[in-house]
């Protein structure tokens, strides 16, 4: 369905992309792996039109097309859902979804009925729960990441690509993710997914391509590659075996946190009297469905939210207030959505 043939992209002197050649079958998920500044990205842009290529051609249904912006992309069946989602945040889902294509009335006026609908009849057909009149800022991540292919499906994509679509995701929305793409490839469409965690390659793809310095460097049926030849095509050698080093136990109480009460940004309850400690050497894993107060926790914790009731204790000390304070006393905070709160 699509082919980059012999592509070459540079950034000044760096060739991000050498010769690539790389070829698109309907129907398949194609997993596109690599480590960190491999070129696989660049690749995507060049064929979705962000990026013009200094050499090469693409190929569309087995004809040489050029592809100078995203429109023409749009236009030729193509749709990508990049890492760092383009929504516009104030718009409901389907304000967003019909953006471009709004569906209008007599004298132009916008018919939001009928892009309420559009929404949810691609929600049922892809198994997508999304609500239409919801605006985006209110969404997790995973629900903007939805809102991210219904918009791609609604405007024709036949060929979807994916720039690490898991990297913001919880584990159950990641099976949701791929059930959804099994179902789109089994219809049809072909699926290109950027990522380098294997686990996920095996999960879904059918074939995979890996890069390595901005070249293509191997790949085939996934049925035909073990995870340990995939990983040393993406480094370059072989990979030692992983060994896991058991710590030599731990020390006192660094962090406690007793009957803690915190409000969301509507001033409804969001954590009610958690309690826990963790010791220095020692790892807790706070689990549960997202939107359950796992945010909410975490950012009082990093003091950018205030508790309404509770004490937090670090090294035996009362936890002073805000964020800076925090870090200064030892807390540091890796937030989730790294491009809106890094």
């Amino acid at each position: 369905m699509v082919a980059l043939r012999n592509v070459t992209r540079r950034f000044g002197s760096v060739v991000a992309n050498d010769d690539i050649t790389l070829e698109i079958a309907a129907g398949e998920i194609h997993a596109l792996v690599g480590e960190n500044g491999a070129g696989k990205t660049t690749a995507m842009r060049v064929l979705y039109g962000i990026l013009p290529p200094h050499a090469g051609h693409i190929e569309i249904d087995g004809h040489a097309v050029r592809i100078a912006r995203p429109a023409d992309a749009i236009r030729l069946g193509l749709g990508m859902v990049h890492q760092h989602f383009m929504l516009v945040e104030p718009m409901t889902v389907a304000e967003n979804l019909t953006l471009g294509h709004e569906p209008k009335a007599a004298f132009g006026a916008y018919r939001s009925g009928a892009a309420a609908r559009a929404v949810e009849e691609l929600s049922k057909r892809y198994g997508f729960a999304v609500d239409p009149r919801a605006r985006i800022r209110t969404l997790s991540v995973g629900a903007q990441q939805r809102v991210e292919i219904l918009k791609a499906l609604h405007h024709g994509a036949r060929v979807l690509i994916l720039d690490e679509p898991t990297a913001v995701l919880a584990p159950q929305e990641v099976d949701d993710l791929f059930r959804v793409l099994r179902t789109l490839a089994a219809q049809g469409t072909a699926i290109v997914l950027i990522t380098h965690k294997l686990a996920e390659v095996r999960a879904v793809a059918d074939r995979v391509t890996v890069m390595r310095a901005g070249r293509v460097v191997g790949g085939g049926a996934l049925t035909a590659l073990t995870n340990e030849a995939i990983a040393e095509l993406m480094v370059g050698r072989p990979t030692p075996p992983f060994v896991v080093e058991r710590t030599p136990g731990v020390e006192g109480v660094r962090l406690e946190v007793r009957d803690l009460q915190i409000h969301d940004a509507r001033g409804l309850p969001a954590v009610r009297g958690v309690s826990f400690t963790v010791r220095g050497g020692e790892i807790l894993g706070i689990a549960g469905v997202e939107g359950n107060g796992q945010h909410e926790l975490i950012e009082c914790l990093a003091g950018l939210l205030p508790a309404h009731g509770g004490t937090v204790r670090i090294d035996g000390r009362e936890a002073p207030r805000g964020a800076r304070a925090r870090f200064a006393a030892g807390i540091a905070h890796v937030p989730a959505d790294r491009h809106r709160r890094g």
